[in-house]
């Protein structure tokens, strides 16, 4: 520590360079090496920002600018590590004193100044100065390392998110593009009602678990390639519980969501839909969102049970449900948003 302290910069900042070469020797004389001798006050900032110093050493009374100034301009710089200043004036009265202390100075020392004594002040404070420095540096490095680790963490935690939606996805004979396409057609429409950055990733994140539920759903009824009997499509609809108990239990934003999703996108804006019977604005958002999503691409995607539609059946087909299936002002949301939504399908395209 004591080798850091010696090669730290100090600056001194006074008009009279007699005074400068005093301070030089003394310093020097103390083994200090790190010397920006300034002599222009209006150059403090820039010979501050240049240096880096672990100690400013001031003196008052200058023409052009006086020390009140000086601080008052370092100080405009709000650095965390500004370093302390001691004031050197031949000011005595308490007036000064106390004026210097208000606008930032450490220590005030008048002169003619003790030499032992000024060495000493100096010393102290910039052993202060590095302690502090070296505990700012470790805090860094902690908040780097838990930065880190939070990424890390939150990584494996949308890994297991996506596979637990490709996994209901693959039960169900589709693809993981399915869920790549629904999902960012989704935050696509959040984000154009208005929703914050940080939702749209929640949506990016949360849509793929919408069909969670069906990894419950005994394989005779998902992969019936004809139509259901009523019995059959009364366990098919129990996906939704099923999905939105694998997620609850959590406080977590992510799996909250999640949750919201898988219950209410087979919801629909007549009430008509499943498992509540939900119409409305009573059919939360994200509800609304993801069962435009999901239905788009599930039209122009092949399933066990049909084939492709062409996009522009599938469009005429939403535009008929405005009202019915879906939230009408969301609708027309998603038309003007219809060619991102095609580059969306091109950037991951059909199997």
């Amino acid at each position: 520590m004591l080798s850091n302290l010696k090669v730290m910069p100090i600056l001194a900042i006074d008009d009279e360079p007699t005074n400068l070469k005093l301070l030089e020797k003394m310093l020097r004389g103390e083994g200090y090496g790190g010397l920006v001798l300034l002599d222009d006050p209006t150059q403090a900032v820039a010979a501050y920002k240049a240096n880096r110093p672990g100690l400013i050493l001031l003196d008052i009374n200058m023409p052009s600018m006086d020390g009140y100034a000086v601080m008052a301009a370092l100080k405009a710089l709000k650095d965390p590590l500004l370093p302390p200043i001691i004031v050197l004036t031949a000011q005595s009265s308490q007036e000064f004193m106390l004026r210097a202390f208000k606008a930032g100075a450490r220590d005030y020392v008048t002169k003619p100044f003790e030499r032992a004594e000024l060495m000493a002040r100096v010393r102290n404070l910039m052993e202060a100065h590095l302690a502090l420095r070296f505990t700012h540096e470790q805090q860094r490095v902690l908040q780097e390392i838990v930065r880190e680790r939070t990424t890390k963490l939150n990584q494996i935690r949308l890994q297991v998110v996506r596979r637990l939606g490709r996994a209901a996805e693959y039960r169900d004979n589709e693809t993981g593009n399915h869920i790549l396409r629904m999902s960012k057609i989704s935050a696509l429409l959040a984000e154009r009602i208005g929703w914050a950055s940080e939702d749209c990733e929640l949506m990016l994140h949360a849509s793929p678990m919408h069909d969670i539920g069906k990894i419950g759903i005994p394989d005779q009824i998902l992969l019936k390639p004809g139509k259901l009997t009523p019995e059959e499509w009364e366990i098919m609809k129990t996906h939704v519980d099923i999905g939105a108990d694998i997620l609850s239990d959590s406080d977590t934003d992510l799996l909250v969501l999640g949750r919201s999703i898988a219950l209410s996108h087979h919801e629909k804006w007549d009430g008509s839909g499943y498992p509540n019977g939900l119409a409305g604005e009573a059919i939360p958002m994200e509800g609304r969102i993801v069962a435009m999503a999901d239905v788009f691409d599930a039209l122009t995607s092949e399933r066990p049970y049909k084939k492709a539609w062409p996009v522009e059946a599938a469009v005429d087909y939403m535009q008929n449900q405005a009202g019915a299936h879906f939230d009408p002002a969301l609708l027309a949301v998603f038309m003007d948003a219809l060619p991102e939504i095609m580059q969306i399908r091109a950037e991951h395209p059909l199997p």
